[in-house]
């Protein structure tokens, strides 16, 4: 647009007028124009920018404005929206994925959160007024596109939108040539202006994100270099400013801006799920400065609309579907191989302190077992020990160093002295006859610690000790078990109080389901030679389970049992007071954990919580995995 206005003026007669060369020399001192605007500093940067952005909305604005002053004074101009989509939704998908790219400047507002005021409270502002903004005008300025042309006019032939669609990506232009004298050199700078404030935004973001993973070491060195007199990133920028330059002489015009609109699509469709993953994992131990409404439904229908655009984008430009893909794995390659090995940790993270690992050849049932202190090691000692050996499986034992958000990370070795002495008790137990690892973590959070190491190690069961009180009235077995029981994507044990004990007579309130099914399993394992489990149902009148039908098809799919299962059912309106009536004689209760979700237990106590917490026997919770649900917090 800027090439051809200047040969419209007779200012390239000598240059060779409206030619590729001029094209791309042009765009390269555009480019190192904006360079070093940037160069000098964030203030210059934004005030160029706001320049440019102000210049191409006032424009912008003036166009829309115009169309529907046409539009009120001529109504038979609104006959050009009929048909309404004259190409289906096939044409208007592929538009939307090639246009994505024309929204993206909200992502360069995230990427100035280090230079901005008060970002918790700014940037989301920031983000939301300017997409409403933007989408407003660019509504108000396709409305004009549509109205401009009227229907016999001279120099348009057949129905509006097939005369503006002829001239493909000319077509928008053409139109508001016709909708008021001068509208098309108005066009030409408001386009000029858009170009050169999306550039300009574009170097400034890619800076910024470049320098801050060279500040975490994600990237060499040379990214998170500083110039000392204007304190602006100059490595970031000049791999920046080479990689701009590179793509707009190499790739075409089309191809280039093909590629944007997928990147970001890309880009977008990943933000969306670390959003998912970020509230799951996170939960409230960040300070949101904007929290999402409904969530998740914003960003899986997010996810779904924007695949479905990047599918349609391959009917535009097969070379964007090239080049995406590859830089995308570029970068998941440079950061495998270099980034993930030098990255240093933030607050928020999970650090691995100290770690000693074994591992064995073959696919073996893995164990996880977090011990906070040797008191808690001895509890767990016995009930893990007779486990691992039913399961012939791997132990990895595992400490979080609770240390708090004050202290620097640096301090964290300091606070490591009684998670080592509980791995210590645990070993003396244990190494003789099972393959143990030992892993010791700093994390903010010991709950998403835990979660996270047992989808790192791809763990099979996850055996935690309970002291019997939980804190606040929102939790169930309290705030770090609640967390460990809802996401966990494995199966879980949680004990309570029982230690160095041999049990029995071990009592299995059964209720049907996967986790009465192993809790029966649980006490087949730690029930001594001679003992006795006791399958146990409680009934009201309207519900009703065979539990010897049950038990026998549990029989059935199971190695042969050292001790017998006896059945035992009632008939009451007390549910939970039989089951503390029938725990009295016996040395363990195991008992399935509900299986309803976390907020709907928020104000509503479930059954089994009730006797976990009423129980004065040695108690094991037990939650089974398995279904999709597990498969998605294993995996996804």
């Amino acid at each position: 647009y800027t090439v051809r206005y200047l040969a419209q003026l007779g200012l390239l007669d000598s240059f060779g007028g409206y030619s590729i060369p001029a094209i791309k020399l042009t765009a390269v001192l555009v480019a190192l124009f904006f360079l070093a605007i940037n160069y000098r500093g964030a203030g210059e940067t934004g005030r160029v920018g706001a320049f440019f952005t102000l210049g191409q909305t006032g424009f912008l604005i003036v166009i829309g404005v115009i169309g529907v002053i046409v539009a009120i004074r001529d109504p038979s101009r609104l006959r050009n929206f009929e048909p309404f989509m004259p190409h289906g939704w096939v044409r208007l998908l592929l538009t939307m994925g090639f246009t994505y790219v024309a929204f993206e400047g909200f992502e360069v507002i995230a990427q100035a959160g280090d230079e901005a005021i008060e970002p918790r409270r700014n940037l989301p502002k920031a983000m939301l007024y300017s997409v409403l903004i933007v989408t407003l005008t660019y509504v108000s300025v396709a409305f004009a596109a549509v109205v401009a042309v009227k229907q016999g006019s001279p120099g348009v032939s057949g129905a509006p939108w097939e005369w503006i669609g002829s001239h493909r990506e000319r077509g928008f232009g053409e139109a508001i040539a016709h909708l008021m004298p001068g509208a098309n050199f108005l066009l030409t700078l408001a386009v000029i202006f858009a170009s050169t404030s999306a550039l300009n935004a574009t170097v400034y973001s890619a800076t910024r994100a470049a320098y801050a993973l060279g500040r975490d070491r994600m990237l060499p060195g040379l990214f998170a270099a500083i110039s000392s007199k204007r304190k602006t990133p100059w490595g970031a920028l000049l791999v920046t400013g080479l990689i701009v330059i590179v793509v707009a002489v190499a790739l075409p015009t089309m191809d280039v801006a093909s590629s944007a609109s997928i990147m970001f699509l890309f880009l977008f469709f990943l933000v969306n799920l670390c959003v998912i993953r970020i509230r799951m994992n996170m939960g409230d131990e960040l300070s949101y400065g904007f929290v999402m409404p409904f969530f998740p439904v914003p960003p899986l229908l997010a996810i779904v609309c924007q695949a479905a655009l990047a599918i349609w984008l391959v009917h535009m430009s097969l070379i964007a579907w090239i080049i995406a893909p590859v830089w995308i794995l570029g970068g998941l390659l440079v950061y495998r191989r270099y980034a993930r090995h030098h990255a240093t940790a933030s607050d928020d993270e999970i650090v691995v302190l100290e770690e000693t690992r074994e591992e064995l050849a073959g696919d073996h049932y893995r164990i996880v077992v977090p011990v906070a202190n040797p008191k808690d090691a001895l509890g767990l000692e016995h009930a893990t020990y007779k486990i691992c050996q039913a399961k012939n499986g791997q132990i990895e034992l595992l400490h979080i160093v609770p240390v708090p958000k004050l202290i620097p990370l640096s301090n964290a070795a300091r606070y490591m002295r009684e998670g080592k002495g509980a791995i210590e008790e645990m070993m003396l137990y244990l190494d003789a006859s099972f393959s143990v690892s030992t892993t010791i973590l700093y994390c903010r959070s010991v709950a998403r610690a835990i979660v996270s190491r047992v989808r790192e190690r791809h763990a099979d069961l996850l055996i935690l000790g309970w002291h019997g009180t939980r804190r606040g009235r929102l939790f169930r077995l309290g705030s770090t078990l609640d967390p460990i029981i809802e996401s966990a994507p494995c199966s879980v044990v949680i004990m309570k109080d029982c230690g160095n004990k041999h049990f029995n007579r071990v009592l299995v309130p059964v209720a049907g389901g996967p986790n009465s099914r192993f809790a029966l399993e649980v006490a087949a394992i730690l029930v001594e030679d001679g003992g006795e489990i006791v399958a146990f149902t409680a009934m009201t009148d309207g519900r009703q389970l065979d539990i010897d039908e049950y038990v026998t098809q549990f029989i059935a799919g199971t190695s042969p049992l050292r001790v017998p299962i006896t059945t035992r059912s009632v008939v009451t309106r007390n549910v939970l007071g039989a089951i503390l009536k029938e725990s009295a004689r016996a040395d363990l209760v195991v008992i399935g954990a509900t299986r309803e979700p976390l907020l709907r237990l928020v104000t509503r106590r479930s059954l089994p919580d009730k006797v976990a917490r009423l129980c004065d026997r040695p108690l094991i919770i037990v939650k089974a995995s398995g279904g999709l649900r597990a498969w998605i917090h294993r995996w996804v």
